[in-house]
């Protein structure tokens, strides 16, 4: 039996309800209880609402539960995990010595495992000063290190539906994410995009730039494409498997030149963001960056969900390089994947980039299972820039079209009918 729109998106709102009720059952911290109760308010609201046939309502109940209520009281009285005070240390560390890590870190907390990209997020803490205890609501407000990654990411996604020509709306749909145009808005409600965004932020700003990356590639623009993977890859080393995606799909749409032309603008870019760091603080950014994550510091790193490359670790010695053989040959998968059947839409490359986030997320020797947000971003937000059905791209000299197997067809070309 087939469900009508109005029923699937009101189940659809209450299993998100029921997801976010697990938070103040299972967790055991404060901001994600809270997020869990404001957020559940909000999904049940956007069920009833959908169920009486009101979807904006839906939609704004969502939000308003999800994200606004819960972000704002975190925000204003200082609460969230402690990746914020992490990326507003490195700001403020920025700012007085140019250094980004704390040398010798003798306590999880001191740890930073970011790339030196991610303390111009905390930059605003530092400029606006205070210590975060009697500041008024304003500098918490402007300087909260989510703030600025939620900015980040919604100001990548506008730029990516703008390279991409954005899409239509919805028509008369049973739903609030009929049509492509209205599912993101759908995402930034959804318990993929709003408990991050809401506790942490950290991992927003790495989703919008690989969401811009693969746009910009798409719409063949092989400067903005690097530049983008450039800020992404100097947030942290996970956006690596972005730049092999979306060099793959710069040449199969445009060539070799402008793929090569975007993989040495993406690696300059890189260079130019990490390397002063890594020549001030060599150890430091080995040991917190790739050591730390990876298990491999003297300190152990909280990220131990039961995902199977950290089960392997549990092993022993040689389970950790057990996890790490797997992990590698599974990139090596992917990017052999890349060479045999490259991506030709933005959808086929954010599922192939997704995929090979997947796979490093599971076999890595240590992970979360919130990680796993970031694929599911990408796979979502790409469907919500294309038209159902005309997985089309635009490239400036040519268009290609589902009918034939993506074959290139000339601009003045109608390729029966998809195209005005």
């Amino acid at each position: 039996m087939t469900l009508s729109p109005t029923a699937r998106w009101t189940t659809g709102w209450l299993l998100a309800a029921a997801w976010a009720l697990s938070f103040p059952l299972f967790s055991a911290l404060a901001p994600h209880r809270l997020w869990g109760w404001c957020a559940a308010a909000g999904y049940l609201g956007a069920a009833a609402a959908t169920a009486v046939g009101r979807r904006r309502a839906a939609l704004a109940a969502a939000l308003l539960g999800a994200v606004a209520v819960p972000l704002l009281w975190l925000v204003l009285t200082g609460q969230g995990q402690s990746e914020v005070t992490v990326i507003e240390r490195s700001g403020r560390l920025l700012l007085d010595s140019g250094r980004l890590y704390v040398d010798r870190p003798a306590h999880v907390e001191e740890y930073t495992p970011y790339l030196p990209g991610m303390a111009l997020l905390g930059v605003p803490r530092a400029l606006l000063g205070g210590d975060g205890s009697g500041d008024g609501w304003v500098v918490r407000l402007l300087g909260d290190a989510r703030i600025w990654c939620a900015a980040a990411l919604f100001g990548c996604l506008w730029a990516a539906r703008r390279l991409l020509g954005g899409g239509p709306g919805g028509g008369r749909g049973g739903g609030p994410g009929d049509g492509p145009g209205r599912l993101l808005p759908v995402l930034v409600a959804s318990p993929v995009v709003a408990l991050p965004l809401t506790v942490s932020g950290v991992d927003l700003p790495l989703a919008g730039l690989c969401c811009l990356a693969l746009a910009a590639a798409a719409s063949g623009r092989p400067v903005l494409t690097g530049a983008a993977l450039a800020g992404a890859c100097a947030l942290k080393w996970t956006a690596l498997p972005a730049v092999a995606v979306a060099v793959a799909l710069l040449a199969v749409l445009r060539g070799g030149r402008p793929a090569v032309r975007c993989a040495l603008v993406a690696a300059g870019g890189t260079a130019l963001l990490v390397l002063p760091a890594a020549l001030l603080q060599p150890a430091e950014l080995w040991r917190q960056v790739f050591a730390f994550p990876t298990g491999r510091a003297p300190v152990p790193t909280p990220a131990s969900s039961p995902l199977p490359g950290r089960l392997l670790t549990e092993l022993g010695p040689w389970g950790w390089y057990l996890a790490m053989g797997l992990l590698l040959s599974g990139g090596l998968a992917v990017a052999l994947s890349l060479l045999a059947r490259p991506p030709r839409t933005v959808v086929a490359a954010a599922d192939r980039l997704a995929l090979g986030l997947t796979l490093a997320f599971l076999l890595a020797p240590a992970g979360r299972f919130g990680y796993l947000a970031l694929p599911v971003l990408l796979a979502v937000w790409a469907r919500s820039v294309t038209v159902p059905g005309v997985s089309r791209v635009v490239t400036g000299s040519f268009r290609l079209r589902p009918s034939d197997g993506g074959r290139p067809t000339a601009r003045n070309e109608r390729p029966g009918g998809h195209f005005a």
